[in-house]
């Protein structure tokens, strides 16, 4: 249930992005933009499982179902590739 929400937020979001900073439409630039995303929110992540959770990295992934991590997964790529496919001009 959680991921239609995600993805039309990270959709906003990267629209948002890319206007505010004004990422020219270049592939190499779009894609920096997105790999720098998906490491910021990669770092959050691990601080808060790490951090806040008290779980080791193996453990979080551990617990993920084969479907739920599958989806996870295919959603961190969607996010790194959002702004390649949001306000082309």
């Amino acid at each position: 249930m959680e991921m239609p929400l995600m993805l039309v937020v990270t959709m906003l979001a990267a629209r948002w992005v890319v206007r505010r900073l004004a990422v020219p439409p270049t592939l190499s630039q779009r894609l920096a933009v997105g790999l720098i995303a998906l490491s910021l929110l990669l770092i959050a992540e691990s601080a808060v499982v790490l951090g806040l959770q008290g779980l080791t990295m193996e453990a979080y992934l551990a617990s993920r179902d084969p479907v739920a991590g599958t989806v996870y997964r295919v959603m961190l790529g969607v996010f790194a590739l959002m702004p390649l496919s949001v306000d082309r001009r």
